[in-house]
C-alpha cells in the first residue's frame, strides 16, 4: 500500500445568507524518518463565514495492493476493532430486532448512534486511527487532535478510497477552523507509531506497572466486609507489598450513589476496607462509574435535573443495572458532586487508585459551541483534576480522548468466564464480553501500551471453579496480558490455588519481563513470539 499523496477536503457551512463550500486539493509532502520510513503532517484550516458546520469530509485514494491487513480503531475501550482484510465487514447492530436495541440501549454503548453502518464487504470505519500493514510495514494515518470532533475513517477498499469525515456537524464557526489535523507515516511499527506519539506530544504519566486483585469476575456484586476479608487472606499467597487490591462493582448501594458504601454490606464503611488492604501491605484501589446514574438511584430521584437531556429526554446509556442515565458536566452542581465524591474517596476513605468505567456516558453527542469528542476530552479532563496525582484506570472510554489522561486504561472489551459467550449473544454490539475479542484488541492495540499509557487488557484466570475457559486458554490469556499489558491483574480466589496454580502464577509474574520478539497474523490466526532470558515461546489463538 502506497501512501497517498494528494487529500481533497470540502467543508460546507450553513449560515443565514445561504452558506458556503470550502474545496480544495492539497498535496501531501513527506519527509524522511530516521529508520527509513516518511511522515507527513496535513493540517487543513480554512477560514470560514459565520455558521453552522454541515460537513467536512476529506477523500485520500490508496494505491498498491489490497492483499493486506487493515486496522480501524473501534471507537469505545470495548469495541472489538482486530486487523480485517479489505472483503471484511463490520456488522454493527445489523439483525438485531429494533424492540432489543431500545429496551437495551445496545446503540448507546458504542458509535451507532452517530455512524453509518452500511453492512458492506469492503467497507470498514474507523474512529481517530487507522493502519494498513504488508508484512512489517505499516502505513498509519492518524489524528493529530480531537478537541474540534472526532476524526472518522470509511474505506471502501473497492474502489481504493478512504474518505475521512470531521465529527463537528453543527458546530457554530466563524474564522480560521482546523477541518482536519493528521498524521501519515510509512515504515516498520515502532518508527510510524512512535512518530506519531511525538507529534501529539503524549506520553505516558507513568512507566509503573501493577499487578495485584480485582475482585470483579470472583464475585462480581456480591461483595461485603466478609469476602474482603476472604480475599485479602487468599492474596497474602501470592502477592507483595504495593501491589494492587481493587474493590469493583458491589460496594456502592447503586451507580451514582457514591457518598456512601451499601450499608449492610460494608456496615463498617469504605473507609475500613481501605484500612484493611493497606494493613495487609497492598495498595487500595475503588471502582466508580462517575458520570453514570442508575435509573433507581437516590441520585436520580432526588436530582433529575442532573441528568444529561437529548430531545427532552434523559440520555440512556445503556441496559446495565436495569438502565442507566448519563450526568450532565455542564451542570455546575454534577460537578461539584463530581468533586466531593473524589474527595471523599481519596481523603477521607484513603484509597489509592480508582478505576473509572462507563466514561463514554459523559459525551453522548455535542453542542453547538462543542463537540463530542471536545466534551470527552473536557469530561477526561475533569476526572484528571478531581483525582490529582492518584493513578487513573480508565474503562468504557473513547480511545483517543484518554491519551495522556490516564495512567491505565483498558484496550478491550471484559473477558468472559468462556471463551466467546454464548451463540446468541455474539451477534450484539462489538462492545459485548468476550474472551476472545478482548485478546484480538490486546494484540491489535498493542501500540498504545507505553505511549499513550500503561494499558490494561483485562484480567486473567487460573482457578479451575466457576469457569468454562479450557486450560489452554486460560494459559494464553494470562500469557497474553503479561506479555503485552501495563496492568496484570487475576480476579480469581487465590486462597484456592493449589501448589500447580501457585507456582504457574509466579511464572507468568516473571514473564512479565520477556521481550516480545513478533506478532504475525495468518489468516484469522495470530501468533505472538517472545524471548524469556533465553528461553524463546509463542502464543497463538484465532480471533
Amino acid at each position: 500500500m502506497k501512501a497517498p499523496n494528494k487529500i481533497k477536503y470540502n467543508v460546507t457551512v450553513d449560515s443565514p445568507a445561504g452558506g458556503s463550500s470550502y474545496e480544495e486539493i492539497v498535496d501531501i509532502a513527506y519527509s524522511d524518518l530516521p529508520g527509513g520510513g516518511s511522515a507527513s503532517e496535513v493540517r487543513i484550516a480554512p477560514v470560514l463565514e459565520n455558521g453552522h458546520i454541515s460537513s467536512a469530509t476529506a477523500l485520500m485514494r490508496l494505491k498498491g495492493s489490497f492483499d493486506t491487513h487493515i486496522f480501524m480503531n473501534g471507537y469505545q475501550t470495548w469495541t472489538y476493532c482486530p486487523e480485517y482484510t479489505a472483503k471484511s465487514r463490520i456488522k454493527g447492530l445489523h439483525g438485531v430486532p429494533g424492540p432489543i436495541v431500545k429496551a437495551f440501549g445496545l446503540d448507546r454503548y458504542g458509535d451507532y448512534h452517530f455512524v453509518d453502518y452500511p453492512n458492506k464487504k469492503g467497507r470498514l470505519h474507523g474512529i481517530s486511527y487507522c493502519y494498513f500493514r504488508e508484512g512489517d510495514r505499516f502505513l498509519l494515518i492518524a489524528s493529530l487532535g480531537e478537541e474540534n470532533g472526532y476524526t472518522l475513517f470509511d474505506l471502501d477498499a473497492e474502489n481504493e478510497l478512504l474518505t475521512v469525515k470531521r465529527d463537528c456537524e453543527g458546530l457554530a464557526v466563524g474564522g480560521c477552523f482546523e477541518a482536519f489535523g493528521l498524521f501519515i507515516a510509512e515504515g516498520t511499527e515502532d518508527e510510524v507509531f512512535d512518530e506519531w506519539f511525538r507529534r501529539l506530544g503524549v506520553s505516558p504519566i507513568t512507566d509503573e506497572r501493577i499487578t495485584g486483585y480485582s475482585s470483579w469476575y470472583n464475585r462480581y456484586q456480591n461483595i461485603n466486609d466478609e469476602t474482603i476479608s476472604q480475599d485479602l487472606l487468599g492474596c497474602a499467597k501470592v502477592m507483595r507489598s504495593g501491589e494492587l487490591f481493587q474493590i469493583d462493582d458491589g460496594w456502592e448501594p447503586k451507580v451514582g450513589d457514591w457518598l456512601e458504601a451499601d450499608e449492610k454490606k460494608f456496615p463498617k464503611g469504605m473507609k475500613a476496607s481501605a484500612e484493611a488492604i493497606h494493613n495487609n501491605g497492598y495498595r487500595a484501589g475503588l471502582w466508580l462509574a462517575p458520570f453514570a446514574a442508575q435509573k433507581d438511584s437516590l441520585l436520580v430521584k432526588e436530582h433529575p435535573d442532573w441528568l444529561l437531556l437529548h430531545d427532552g429526554e434523559p440520555w440512556l446509556c445503556g441496559g446495565n443495572w436495569g438502565g442507566f442515565y448519563s450526568l450532565d458536566i455542564d451542570k455546575p452542581e454534577v460537578v461539584e458532586y463530581i468533586e466531593r465524591v473524589f474527595s471523599r474517596v481519596f481523603d477521607e476513605w484513603g484509597f489509592d487508585l480508582v478505576k473509572l468505567d462507563f466514561l463514554y456516558g459523559a459525551a453522548p453527542f455535542g453542542t453547538e459551541y462543542e463537540t463530542r469528542a471536545g466534551r470527552m476530552i473536557r469530561a477526561m479532563k475533569l476526572l484528571r483534576r478531581v483525582c490529582g496525582e492518584h493513578p487513573i484506570l480508565g474503562c468504557g472510554v473513547p480511545v483517543m480522548p484518554a491519551f495522556g489522561l490516564v495512567e491505565y486504561c483498558r484496550i478491550s472489551c471484559d473477558v468472559g468466564l468462556d471463551w466467546n459467550d454464548k451463540p446468541w449473544m455474539r451477534g450484539l454490539h462489538r462492545e459485548r464480553v468476550s474472551t476472545k475479542q478482548a485478546m484480538a484488541n490486546t494484540v491489535f492495540r498493542r501500540q498504545l501500551n507505553g505511549r499513550a499509557y500503561l494499558s490494561d487488557p483485562d484480567v486473567f484466570f487460573l482457578r479451575e471453579k466457576n469457569i468454562r475457559l479450557s486450560d489452554g486458554q486460560k494459559m494464553k490469556l494470562a500469557r497474553l496480558n503479561a506479555l503485552l499489558g501495563g496492568v496484570f491483574l487475576t480476579s480469581d480466589n487465590i486462597g484456592d490455588y493449589d501448589g500447580s496454580a501457585l507456582t504457574a502464577y509466579r511464572r507468568l509474574i516473571a514473564l512479565r519481563n520477556a521481550d516480545v520478539t513478533s506478532v504475525t497474523v495468518s489468516g484469522k490466526t495470530v501468533t505472538v513470539a517472545y524471548s524469556d532470558g533465553g528461553s524463546d515461546g509463542s502464543i497463538s489463538f484465532k480471533y
